[in-house]
């Protein structure tokens, strides 16, 4: 039963579970651990190099595996099974974490690509989970929810993870490296401790029911049918090549914000202070900027967020102390989680009721091919320049591509197109 408050709640709250990895592992401790103690002796920018690597290759496997894994979601009602494996993969890959030692770059970077594969493929599953859910009427509230409880409860353990490193005897723990060795095994199970509410109250959506090996052979021929059924939705592929192009950068700032601090001397203390401001100033954010978007225009509070990210990065190429830091940490922190929900909220309305998973899964393809070209392209041009500076500012090439093609969306005619789609398919 769509808009029940026991399903969004317990939906939502699969946002608080998988946030702690998105923030304590993904933004900050990982990119300062991975360059200070698993690539112990390296310098700045060969460590940039390989950061935006396993970024990259993690992204590569996603997009490739992403509309397949939605189809057969869709095809044979597995998408809860499908969202409890990746989820419990990227889990126990972050708790594995706990025993890398110093200087193992190579096992660190493939238990951390793992780990990420886990997160988005269940993530997946979980936005797909939002039209069965919610209504139209609700659906941007509770996907901005989602992010909410995200930013909120993702802040909240990444905050008693700050206090483990900063104050480790405290805690009982002998120094802070191995506090950031227990935050990473308190992550993996926070993920999977909060992910039972979504796993008993959330219901599957009803479909039909086959094998696993019959919805896997079915999946790959949905994306070829997918592709095609692009060619009838004009406005929906318009929206998901600006999606790919706009979110490419948001993802990037994101991946590597406290690498990029790293590189300019800002000490690990700043940098967690900045990543704890963008946590809880993007909490009251999310809701706020749903109720902004449903007065000016979902589409319109969109190409906000998006100018303001290019205006960010502008920002960012000239910033040269902690303060500027904190600034943006606020700034990135006000549209955050505003472009994100919106973005997956929007594009709900611009695709066929059945099909959420396999439509969802090249929504988060193309995410993750854009993933692909950010933390690359910022690596690249790290390694060219010798500053990763540069990277920075290539990022407003891509919001502003993202910006002039979303333009052109209009959700009307989307609508109609979506009309004479269902017309052909029935």
């Amino acid at each position: 039963m769509k808009d029940s408050k026991k399903q969004i709640i317990s939906w939502s709250l699969y946002d608080w579970a998988n946030s702690a990895f998105a923030t304590t592992v993904m933004a900050a401790f990982f990119p300062i651990f991975f360059s200070q103690y698993w690539s112990a002796g390296a310098d700045s920018t060969t460590s940039t190099f390989f950061l935006g690597l396993a970024n990259s290759i993690e992204s590569l496997i996603v997009a490739v595996c992403a509309p397949v894994i939605g189809a057969i979601a869709d095809r044979g009602s597995y998408r809860k099974k499908l969202l409890i494996f990746f989820a419990f993969l990227g889990a126990v890959m972050t708790i594995s974490l706990f025993w890398i030692a110093m200087g193992k770059w190579p096992i660190a970077m493939m238990l951390y690509v793992v780990a990420n594969v886990g997160f988005a493929g269940a993530n997946i599953l979980y936005d797909s989970l939002l039209p069965s859910v919610a209504s139209e009427k609700k659906v941007d509230f509770v996907s901005s929810l989602g992010y909410s409880l995200g930013y909120i409860g993702g802040g909240l353990l990444f905050l008693i993870n700050v206090l483990m490193y900063l104050m480790p005897t405290v805690f009982g723990l002998a120094d802070g490296v191995q506090a950031v060795k227990v935050s990473f095994l308190m992550v993996g199970i926070w993920w999977i401790v909060f992910m039972l509410p979504l796993v008993f109250f959330v219901k599957e959506p009803e479909g039909e029911r086959i094998s696993l090996a019959t919805a896997v052979k079915d999946g790959f021929g949905s994306v070829k049918r997918t592709l095609k059924s692009l060619k009838h939705l004009k406005h929906t592929a318009l929206f998901l090549v600006a999606y790919w192009c706009y979110i490419d950068g948001v993802d990037t700032i994101i991946k590597m914000a406290t690498d990029y601090g790293t590189a300019l001397g800002f000490p690990s203390e700043s940098l967690i202070v900045a990543l704890l401001i963008t946590q809880f100033v993007a909490f009251p954010a999310a809701l706020l900027y749903n109720i902004f978007g449903h007065k000016v225009g979902i589409k319109k509070a969109l190409l906000v967020a998006i100018t303001a990210y290019a205006l960010i990065a502008c920002v960012g190429f000239f910033m040269t102390n902690v303060s500027q830091f904190y600034i943006l940490a606020v700034c990135i922190g006000l549209f955050q989680g505003g472009i994100q929900a919106l973005s997956r909220s929007y594009y709900s309305r611009l695709i066929p009721e059945g099909q959420s998973s396999q439509f969802y899964g090249f929504f988060n393809m193309l995410g993750r091919f854009a993933a692909i070209v950010g933390p690359l392209l910022l690596g690249v041009m790290t390694l060219i320049t010798g500053q990763q500076r540069y990277g920075i500012l290539s990022l407003i090439i891509l919001f502003a591509a993202g910006g002039l093609i979303l333009r052109k969306v209009d959700e009307d005619k989307a609508k109609s197109d979506l009309e004479v789609f269902s017309r052909i398919e029935g």
